[in-house]
């Protein structure tokens, strides 16, 4: 495996020094997605600047996590998963809604179960959805609007999980703590 470098603000190239530096003062720490991503100023500034983009969608905190962990699940992103967990635990989204998506079991409200549903299927079909998922997901309270933020949190994703499956990225000590491994790969141990 070609191994990739977890920068620093030091080490850093221009362009993402200064972000590195911005997360080591607001964190504590750099996580190791933006590290690996520093390599390349654009894709950490792009996938930045996307996740803030997504946090000013219609969706709740609680929404939007159960899109991000929803994708961070079906594309098996370990680090995501952990990091996303310790997000939505500090964005006061249920334990509950948690342990369900890292678990794949149903969610306690059908309208999240929903959106994880809808969620899937547009990863699952690579945004090939047909007019009856949309009608699904429809029905169940969301707008045209939401249909098109999900894409934009699948497109956000996208970004972190492939980048953490070509670098292999090791999951921060703050993340630790709420490591994972899909529910399937458990069973097989």
């Amino acid at each position: 495996m070609v191994d990739f470098t977890l920068h620093t603000p030091e080490t850093a190239p221009d362009g993402a020094s200064e972000r590195l530096a911005t997360a080591q003062k607001n964190l504590g720490f750099v996580p190791s997605l933006w590290a690996v991503q520093a390599e390349a100023p654009a894709l950490l500034e792009g996938y930045q600047t996307l996740a803030a983009i997504f946090d000013k969608t219609s969706f709740t905190a609680t929404e939007r996590q159960t899109v991000m962990i929803t994708v961070n699940f079906d594309n098996e992103c370990t680090f995501c998963m952990a990091a996303h967990t310790g997000i939505a635990k500090s964005q006061g989204v249920p334990d509950e809604v948690i342990q369900a998506l890292r678990n794949d079991t149903p969610l306690p409200d059908p309208k999240l179960e929903a959106l994880r549903s809808f969620t899937r299927t547009v990863v699952g079909k690579r945004g090939w959805v047909e007019d009856g998922d949309v009608e699904a997901f429809l029905a169940a309270g969301y707008g045209r609007q939401q249909v098109l933020e999900v894409i934009l949190g699948v497109g956000l994703k996208v970004l972190s999980n492939y980048t953490n499956h070509v670098a292999d990225t090791p999951v921060n000590e703050a993340f630790q703590k709420f490591a994972w491994i899909k529910p399937s790969a458990r069973a097989a141990e």
